[in-house]
């Protein structure tokens, strides 16, 4: 991958019920390039517009792919990729960095209100399966929209310099995380 290629990474960090998400600009030679920052409500159905309101404000024609920690922000606030990258334009791929059997029992446990839990479940249903990757000697779990698994697999090890998570990723992290330890 080109030193200069850009993804925005987006990540979140919570406390209470406001979930604070950061987007970082970064190159694939670890330049990061900008930010942006937003929020979704913890337990709400808000991430997806949330997500691609920053890519609008963010207004970026040099930012060549989305990359989403996890799919289910939020406490279950659970993201549709292809909304996502329908909407904004961008190949969208969601990294988990640990293995599970799925989400809907977790969903199915988490809620109450029937119509609550089928939203969650019908957007969580319709998003594509993980593939592990390994990246680096670690294994994270990738579902993509926009790209085949072969080239999500490698956006995901380009933008991957060590260990597991990434740099997108990893500095949207810590972005958000500040933005929780401020507030």
């Amino acid at each position: 991958m080109k030193t200069g290629v850009r993804a925005l990474g987006i990540a979140e960090s919570y406390r209470s019920e406001t979930s604070h998400l950061a987007g970082a600009v970064v190159r694939a030679s670890r330049v990061v390039d900008g930010f942006v920052f937003s929020s979704c409500t913890v337990g709400g159905s808000d991430a997806t517009d949330a997500v691609c309101e920053m890519v609008e404000r963010l207004d970026r024609e040099d930012v060549r792919y989305l990359l989403l920690s996890g799919i289910a922000p939020a406490w279950f606030n659970v993201l549709d990729l292809r909304a996502i990258r329908d909407r904004t334009g961008l190949p969208t791929v969601s990294v988990a960095f640990e293995s599970s059997p799925g989400l809907e029992s977790a969903i199915r446990e988490a809620f109450d209100d029937r119509g609550t839990v089928e939203a969650r479940l019908e957007t969580y249903r319709a998003q594509p399966d993980r593939r592990r990757v390994s990246v680096n000697g670690e294994a994270v779990y990738v579902r993509a929209v926009g790209l085949d698994d072969d080239a999500a697999a490698d956006v995901v090890r380009g933008f991957t310099p060590e260990g597991g998570r990434p740099e997108p990723l990893r500095v949207a992290r810590l972005a958000a995380r500040g933005l929780v330890d401020a507030g």
